[in-house]
């Protein structure tokens, strides 16, 4: 009677969803004085509650699902719940929460956010929440959740037409996607599983992120839908790949563990965002210690010192191997030479390809340090409420909190960090963040600037210098956020949301992963293109071949009387040929563009190779200021090299605009494909070309003026 009554009108069906004992009876009672049509879902003896009612020009039909802590196979009404969201057909989920505990009901939620169906939350038990003295924050927590949250209390029947509006409302408008945002290893192994769908072309009803979420978790519907499908046995070979990678992180091999905690931090960094509680509540060891690493005066200053203290050991311990290995390499460059004879074939090998990359490794030390202290941070939970922490400075400069994460990985390496900024949904602020990655120093750069602070500060300044270094790019990097929000990326400031795992011992296993591959990689790098990076500076350093001028030197060394005479003429026929070399002459051609920075045209080819890759820096300076000198156990070693060739002003400079600068050609390529375009590229050039350079002529004459 009540279906053939209201036939002309549309349906909305809802499916009602939430944890035992947050009303959800009770809200249907108060959004309609419809009889509720009491069965058993098929199959079951769970009972299944309906209640159908007509609301302006629309026939909303409700089905109340089993009360369920999460969304899983444990118990029968779980797992009522779940299949029936998967695959039974609805138009919008309404999430009921206890307003009094909302933490530990946003952890359905966050499950119920990962089926990206259109989705309204009801805030039920407000009037309580107001009792207990707990404020919910209803318009944040909308936006940090991409649903619309509404404040109801089915017992004093508040709320309810407001609720009944949204619903409408949100059935009327297209579906937002959701905002449930993973941690970034479990986002990468997604990105990884949805990209094989993709090229796949595989045929789904349910959203590949959706399909990737389940395959991640081991749910075993859709791992029987997947087995008898041809793209089984490339998408084997993926899972495994990624479960191992989940695996290593979390220390455990149990996906349910590993979402839980998931999710269980998602809800609890909402929770913090938008709830605020008046009464004391007994505080956990998490509660106290962030109530120290988080405080709103003391957790920045706390911050900074770690990082000071982080690079002060980066350079410390570091300085201790590094003399060992610059004279193996030495030692090596000798030998070879002694072994091969003075021939090109020798200069090749000793001074091309051993100087080259031995300049590279010289510095693995510091790598080594850096990120070791990065993963122990990270590893703890710390760096999580870092970006807590500075939300609401970053949107003072205009950024997203999200920001933080893709602008702390750039200082590992710019690539994953260009990636990690599609964590940010609104465009403009993604483009924004990836503009201002590049002035978070990487660490190919960290070679850079040990080379020049070792050289210039002293060993008992360096460790200082090189934090200033990195704290200044930062902070460059936010202002010249600020300008480009104020000019170029205008948009409204969205919300930000971020996990607050619990604090736990470092795991040493995973630290070892992390440093272990970036060390790897750094080598890698060393033992590849830095190797045909150096061989080829070193043949454009000595090509082509000045036989005249050579020729005339050496009718002037066979009638020198003197050894001083003799080693004055090698080093004025060194520096002829190497002005004379293609790399030579491709310096002196841009030096006049780099001469008002205090550049010598070896610094500007420097700067050059380095667009290629920041190692190869280190390594062309090495090459091209070692040329022309007899390595012995007198020689100098590069420090002490540059420390003669390069003035301070220089090395100022110099420091300056390699902090700003264009990244190496990998993280290029990946901006361009995260940017979505060539175009941006271009805009990056000159925008980070034209700073550095400003910057850079800036720096040097303020320190020419210090110390003269």
């Amino acid at each position: 009677m009540l279906r053939n009554k209201f036939t002309p009108h549309k349906t909305i069906r809802i499916v009602l969803v939430g944890q035992p004992n947050v009303g959800k009876s009770m809200l249907i009672n108060s959004i309609s004085n419809a009889r509720l049509k009491v069965g058993n879902f098929s199959g079951v003896t769970v009972e299944k509650q309906e209640i159908v009612f007509k609301y302006r020009k629309y026939i909303i039909e409700i089905t109340d699902l089993p009360g369920s802590y999460s969304l899983n196979d444990y118990t029968l009404e779980e797992k009522v719940t779940k299949e029936y969201l998967e695959n039974s057909p609805y138009d919008i989920i309404l999430n009921v929460l206890d307003s009094t505990n909302i933490e530990r009901n946003l952890f359905l939620t966050s499950e119920l956010l990962a089926l990206d169906k259109k989705m309204v939350i009801a805030l039920n038990m407000s009037d309580e929440a107001d009792n207990e003295g707990i404020s919910i924050d209803a318009a944040q927590l909308s936006k940090i959740l991409g649903k619309p949250c509404i404040k109801t209390s089915a017992a004093k029947n508040l709320g309810i037409n407001n609720l009944l509006e949204t619903l409408v409302n949100k059935h009327e408008s297209n579906k937002v996607d959701s905002k449930l945002i993973f941690s970034d290893t479990i986002e990468e192994e997604i990105a990884h599983i949805t990209k094989l769908l993709e090229e796949k072309h595989f045929k789904s009803n349910v959203h590949y992120r959706e399909l990737a979420i389940k395959l991640l978790k081991e749910d075993k519907s859709t791992y029987k839908r997947f087995h008898d499908e041809p793209i089984w046995i490339d998408l084997q070979s993926v899972l495994k790949d990624a479960l191992e990678h989940i695996y290593l992180h979390y220390n455990t091999k149990d996906m349910y563990d590993v979402f839980a905690e998931e999710q269980s931090s998602f809800a609890r960094g909402a929770t913090v965002e938008t709830v605020t509680e008046k009464k004391s509540i007994t505080k956990d060891l998490t509660s106290k210690i962030d109530a120290l690493l988080i405080h709103k005066f003391f957790g920045l200053p706390i911050f900074l010192f770690f990082m000071w203290l982080l690079f002060q050991l980066t350079f410390e311990l570091g300085s201790i191997p590094m003399d060992m290995i610059d004279a193996f390499f030495a030692n090596l460059i000798d030998n070879t030479k002694a072994v091969l004879g003075e021939n090109e074939l020798s200069y090749l090998i000793a001074d091309g390809a051993i100087a080259g990359v031995g300049a590279v490794i010289l510095f693995v030390p510091n790598i080594v340090i850096l990120f070791f202290g990065i993963a122990l941070l990270e590893t703890t939970g710390y760096m999580s409420r870092v970006a807590f922490l500075l939300d609401g400075f970053f949107h003072k400069f205009g950024l997203h909190g999200k920001s933080f994460i893709p602008l702390v990985t750039g200082f590992g390496c710019s690539v994953p960090a260009y990636m990690a900024a599609r964590t940010l949904k609104n465009n403009r602020d993604r483009l924004l963040t990836l503009f201002i990655i590049g002035f978070m120093s990487c660490g190919a750069r960290l070679p850079i600037y040990v080379l020049f602070t070792g050289a210039f500060f002293g060993t008992s300044q360096a460790g200082n210098i090189l934090f200033l270094i990195y704290i200044s790019g930062a902070l460059l990097g936010l202002i010249a956020a600020k300008v480009l929000k104020t000019v170029v990326f205008k948009s409204e400031d969205e919300p930000f949301v971020m996990e607050m795992p619990k604090y736990r011992m470092p795991s040493f296993k995973l630290i070892w992963h992390t440093v272990s591959n970036q060390a790897l990689m750094y080598l890698r790098k060393a033992g590849t293109y830095i190797l045909a990076a150096s061989l080829l500076i070193w043949f454009a350093s000595n090509y082509p071949k000045q036989p005249e001028f050579e020729n005339h030197i050496n009718q002037k060394i066979e009638l020198a009387h003197t050894q001083e005479e003799i080693d004055t003429l090698n080093n004025e026929l060194a520096l002829y040929n190497l002005e004379n070399s293609f790399l030579g002459k491709i310096g002196k051609f841009s030096q006049p563009m780099f001469a008002p920075l205090g550049f010598d045209w070896k610094m500007s080819v420097a700067l050059e190779t380095g667009l290629a890759a920041k190692e190869i820096v280190v390594s062309t300076l090495g090459i091209l200021y070692g040329l022309g000198e007899e390595n012995d156990e007198n020689s100098e070693g590069l420090v002490q090299k540059i420390r003669n060739n390069i003035s301070i002003d220089a090395a100022v400079s110099f420091i300056v605009f390699v902090m700003i600068y264009l990244p190496c050609l990998a993280a290029s390529m990946v901006f361009v494909r995260e940017a979505g375009g060539w175009k941006y590229l271009l805009y990056l050039f000159v925008f980070t070309t034209g700073t550095a350079w400003g910057l850079s002529f800036i720096a040097y004459n303020v320190t020419k003026l210090l110390v003269s």
